[in-house]
């Protein structure tokens, strides 16, 4: 069981065959439930009876239980420690403040994310400067984040009308995106465009109404 893009990404990379559930969290299932009785929320893997609850939890589980290639995590230390660098550029909760937010508070997270998305770009061209993602041998933990963190960029511009990742300003994260969309798997759980805008606008929009009648 899993509903976890990360997760999900990490199951096709690895060759594995599973079954996707999806969750009602407004009506959760007696199952979820009872598989996960302490956090009963989702994501959750169920491998042999045994579920593996949490986003890094079930990545570190699923490189370990199926060590065939891709694996995850470089081997050397230092370039490990590389990836965790990118992690620490705290891009990924401006965007999604500035998913529900208009007007002032809006512009305000914009620049907030420009200047965090400068420093983000600046780490990945000092420690990738020649990244080159030919197939799934080449995709780690760090381009899994990347490409379910920002992948749906185009999306995310369209719903709230700002660009904050292009060509110019972030050229290399632009470029990873890029190359990471045009592998098979990749595409296999992409959601189409038109209907992934149509959602983010929709929850946008719910959001804003309830803080407005708050």
């Amino acid at each position: 069981m899993v509903q976890d893009i990360l997760s999900e990404i990490a199951l096709k990379l690895k060759g594995i065959s599973y079954e996707y559930v999806e969750e009602d969290l407004k009506n959760k299932t007696e199952s979820l439930i009872q598989l996960n009785p302490v956090l009963k929320k989702i994501p959750l893997l169920v491998h042999d009876g045994k579920p593996v609850a949490d986003t890094q939890v079930i990545l570190d589980y699923i490189d370990e239980t199926w060590k065939n290639s891709p694996r995850f995590y470089p081997e050397d230390p230092y370039e490990r420690a590389q990836e965790m660098t990118v992690s620490c550029c705290k891009v990924f909760e401006v965007m999604g403040r500035l998913m529900l937010q208009e007007g002032e508070a809006q512009a305000k997270s914009v620049e907030e994310a420009r200047e965090r998305f400068r420093v983000l770009e600046e780490v990945l061209k000092k420690h990738f400067p020649n990244k080159t993602i030919r197939g799934n041998d080449d995709v780690g933990l760090l381009d899994i984040i990347i490409i379910a963190s920002f992948g749906v960029y185009k999306a995310v511009h369209e719903a709230i009308g700002v660009e904050i990742i292009d060509p110019v300003n972030t050229p290399t994260l632009y470029n990873w995106i890029e190359q990471l969309q045009q592998l098979p798997v990749i595409k296999e759980v992409e959601v189409p465009h038109d209907r992934l805008v149509t959602f983010l606008q929709k929850c946008r929009q719910e959001h804003l109404q309830q803080a407005a009648n708050a």
